[in-house]
C-alpha cells in the first residue's frame, strides 16, 4: 500500500480547476431561484396584502386588529369615546396657536397662550378622569367577567386624538347613543 510520502504514487485524474470544485462544494438553497418577474409579482402581492389589511384594521374588522384593540370591550369603549367631544381632542390645534402668539413680541398674548395651553391641558386632565371612572363603570355593567384594567387609559388616550387621526377610525357619530 502506497504512503502518503510516496511520490510514485498517482491518483488518476488531473487536479480539478478551483472554480469547478467549489461549484462541487455549493449547496443548493432551499429557495428555488426566482426570475425578475417572479419577484416583481411576490412583492406587488405582498403590498396588497399589507393594504388589504391596513384598510381591514382601518375600518375595525376584528381579525385585522393588534391585540391591544380586540374584543367587545375595547369596541365599546372606542364607541363610547367616539360618541362624545372632548377638550383633549383639540389640545393639538391650540398648541399650534399658542405657539403662533408666542411669536408676536406682546408679553400678554404670549403668557395668555401659555395659559390657555395649562387650562386646556388641566381640563383634558380632568375630563380624563372622568372619562376612565365612566368607562370603567360601564364595561363593568355590560360586560361583567371583562377585566376593566387597562381600559380608562385607552379610552382616555384615544380621546385625547384628534378625531380624524384615530385608528381605527371612529365607527359612530359625536352625538349617537351607544
Amino acid at each position: 500500500m502506497p504512503t502518503s510520502n510516496d511520490s510514485s504514487s498517482k491518483k488518476g485524474r488531473p487536479t480539478p480547476k478551483r472554480r469547478e470544485a467549489q461549484s462541487k462544494r455549493i449547496v443548493s438553497s432551499l429557495a428555488p431561484a426566482s426570475s425578475k418577474e417572479e419577484k416583481k409579482r411576490a412583492r406587488e402581492q405582498s403590498r396588497a396584502a399589507r393594504n388589504a389589511s391596513r384598510i381591514a384594521y382601518l375600518r375595525g374588522d376584528e381579525n385585522a386588529l393588534p391585540a391591544r384593540d380586540r374584543g367587545p370591550a375595547r369596541r365599546y369603549v372606542r364607541n363610547l369615546v367616539d360618541s362624545r367631544k372632548s377638550i383633549g381632542e383639540y389640545f393639538l390645534p391650540i398648541i399650534f396657536v399658542v405657539l403662533l402668539l408666542s411669536i408676536f413680541p406682546v408679553k400678554a398674548l404670549q403668557f395668555g397662550g401659555i395659559a390657555l395651553m395649562y387650562a386646556v391641558l388641566l381640563a383634558a386632565v380632568v375630563d380624563g378622569i372622568f372619562l376612565s371612572r365612566k368607562i370603567k363603570r360601564e364595561v363593568r355593567n355590560r360586560f361583567p367577567d371583562t377585566a376593566t384594567k387597562g381600559l380608562g387609559l385607552y379610552g382616555w388616550l384615544r380621546s385625547t386624538q384628534m378625531r380624524r387621526l384615530r385608528t381605527p377610525h371612529p365607527q359612530v357619530k359625536p352625538g349617537d347613543t351607544i
